[in-house]
């Protein structure tokens, strides 16, 4: 392994701490419906258990109303026990043909909860973020110790290492700020 694989290995997983946490705020309700709220709902469907996803379409005919049709009319009734078995605390209204969720707009408490546990999402995400640096520093100065780079190489890649982490703690901050601005929005 050469110095440069290990600083393409802890660009990459700082890349994936930044996804990851994408992911993770995607998944919490802003007031705005998304069909990431509902599509990863388990459904026990045909005897056995599908996501949400895979057993119809799920659209946003309005900002704070989701729509989900099932692909097999028939299942309309599993789909609508999965999403009151949910912990959406969201009612859907069934017309026989498709469901309709309308979210309410949060509460301020409820906002400012959210706003909280996106920070703490991203305190995890610049906590990812470090422990890539601290197992890639760990790969380098084994790489020194083996006589493959030398110690002026290893300050130099440390140093490095260090502009990455301020790098990607900076995308971090952006994230949280963003979704907290879209979390407190009315």
């Amino acid at each position: 392994m050469s110095a440069d694989d290990v600083m393409l290995m802890i660009e990459d997983n700082m890349e994936k701490a930044i996804a990851h946490l994408g992911k993770e705020f995607r998944m919490i309700r802003t007031g705005r419906a998304t069909p990431a709220l509902v599509e990863n709902i388990r459904v026990n469907a045909y005897g056995s258990e599908m996501l949400l996803k895979q057993c119809g379409t799920i659209s946003v005919p309005e900002a704070r109303q989701l729509m989900i049709k099932p692909f097999d009319p028939g299942i309309l009734k599993d789909v609508e026990k999965a999403l009151l078995a949910s912990d959406l605390g969201v009612t859907p209204q069934n017309d026989g043909k498709l469901l309709r969720l309308s979210f309410p707009p949060p509460t301020e408490e409820r906002r400012k909860k959210l706003a909280k546990e996106v920070k703490a999402k991203g305190e995890d995400g610049k906590i990812s973020i470090r422990n890539s640096r601290r197992d890639g520093l760990k790969d380098l100065e084994t790489l020194q110790k083996g006589k493959v780079i030398t110690e002026d190489d290893l300050k130099k890649l440390k140093d490095d290492v260090q502009e990455l982490v301020k790098k990607y703690e900076k995308s971090v901050d952006a994230e949280v700020e963003r979704k907290s601005a879209e979390i407190m929005e009315i």
